[in-house]
C-alpha cells in the first residue's frame, strides 16, 4: 500500500465517513444538514452507478465472513473479476462529483478528519481492488500482500450484516445504526428495544421529510405505555414505584406532539427508560 492513501476517493472510507457526519449533525440538532448529506448519499450511491457497485464490492470484502480459507480465496477470484467489470472512467467521474458535492455542501469543516476506526483495512481493500484493475500492470507482490491480508480478513468473525441489503434505501439503517451507537454512549447503557425503534424511525423520517410515520409511532407509544402503567398502577402497592408512574404518566399527558424534533425524542426515550425501569423493578 502506498505510503498516502488517498481516501478521498476510497469508497468505503468516504462513505463512512458521510455516516458519522450525518449521525453528528442529528446528535447536535441540525437536521437540516444532516438531510443534504443524506440527499448525497441517495444521489450519489443510487443502485444504477459505479460507484455503487463498487461499494457493494467492497462492503463484501469488508463485512463477510467465511468458514475456511478456500471460501475465501474463491470469493477474491469472483471479487477480483467484478472489480474488472466497472466502468473505470465512469467511476472515476463520479467520485470527483461525489468529492465536489462534499466539498462545496457539506457545513462540516472536521468531515475529512473524523476518525475512522477501520481505516487501514479500507485502505487495504481498496488498494487491492485498484491493484486488480490495473490487470498484467499490476504489481504482483502488493496484490498478493493485499489479498493474504483480506483473506485474514474474511475468516474473522463479525457483526452479521447482509451485504445484499445494502440499497440506496439501506443508507438510513446504517444511518441509524450509528446514531444508536452514538445515543448509547449519550445514554451510558444500550437503548432498549422501543427506544431503537423511535430512533430508526426517526431517522428514516428525516431522511424522506415524512413525520407520519414517527408522528404515529410517538402516539402509539405513548398510548400503549399510559395503558400499561395505569394498569401496573392497579397492581402494586409499592410507594417508590406509584411516584415513578405518576411522574411519566405526566410526562405522556403535557406532549405536543405539533413539533417533531430532537428534544421530543429525547423526551420519548426518557419516558420508554422510565417505564422500562418501573416494569423491570417487579
Amino acid at each position: 500500500m502506498s505510503r498516502v492513501h488517498n481516501k478521498k476517493r476510497n469508497v468505503g472510507i468516504i462513505y463512512e465517513l458521510l455516516l458519522r457526519s450525518i449521525s453528528s449533525f442529528l446528535i447536535e440538532g441540525k437536521t437540516s444538514e444532516a438531510q443534504v448529506v443524506c440527499n448525497i448519499l441517495d444521489k450519489r450511491f443510487s443502485s444504477d452507478t459505479e460507484l455503487y457497485k463498487e461499494f457493494r464490492l467492497f462492503n463484501a470484502l469488508a463485512n463477510s465472513t467465511v468458514s475456511d480459507t478456500s471460501v475465501a480465496a474463491g470469493i477474491l477470484s469472483e471479487a477480483k473479476q467484478a472489480s474488472r467489470r466497472h466502468d473505470l472512467k465512469k467511476l472515476d467521474r463520479e467520485k470527483s462529483l461525489l468529492i465536489k458535492d462534499i466539498n462545496h455542501s457539506i457545513a462540516d469543516p472536521d468531515f475529512y478528519y473524523r476518525k475512522v476506526p477501520e481505516y487501514k483495512s479500507y485502505a487495504t481493500i481498496q488498494s487491492l481492488i485498484n491493484e486488480w484493475r490495473k490487470n498484467d500492470s499490476s504489481n504482483l507482490s502488493k496484490m498478493i500482500q493485499y489479498e493474504s491480508k483480506i483473506a485474514q480478513r474474511l475468516l474473522e468473525q463479525k457483526e452479521e450484516d447482509d451485504i445484499s441489503n445494502h440499497t440506496t434505501e439501506d443508507s438510513d439503517h446504517l444511518v441509524s445504526k450509528i446514531m444508536m451507537e452514538k445515543l448509547n454512549t449519550k445514554y451510558g447503557e444500550v437503548l432498549n428495544t422501543e427506544q431503537k425503534a423511535i430512533v430508526r424511525t426517526y431517522v428514516f423520517s428525516c431522511s424522506s421529510g415524512d413525520i407520519n410515520k414517527i408522528h404515529n409511532l410517538l402516539k402509539e407509544s405513548a398510548e400503549k405505555t399510559s395503558r400499561s402503567l395505569s394498569g401496573f398502577k392497579d397492581e402494586t402497592d409499592n410507594r417508590i414505584i406509584l411516584e415513578k408512574i405518576d411522574a411519566v404518566k405526566k410526562k405522556i399527558s403535557s406532549i405536543n406532539y405539533e413539533k417533531i424534533d430532537d428534544n421530543l425524542i429525547s423526551k420519548f426515550l426518557t419516558i420508554s427508560k422510565l417505564s422500562h425501569e418501573i416494569m423491570e423493578s417487579t
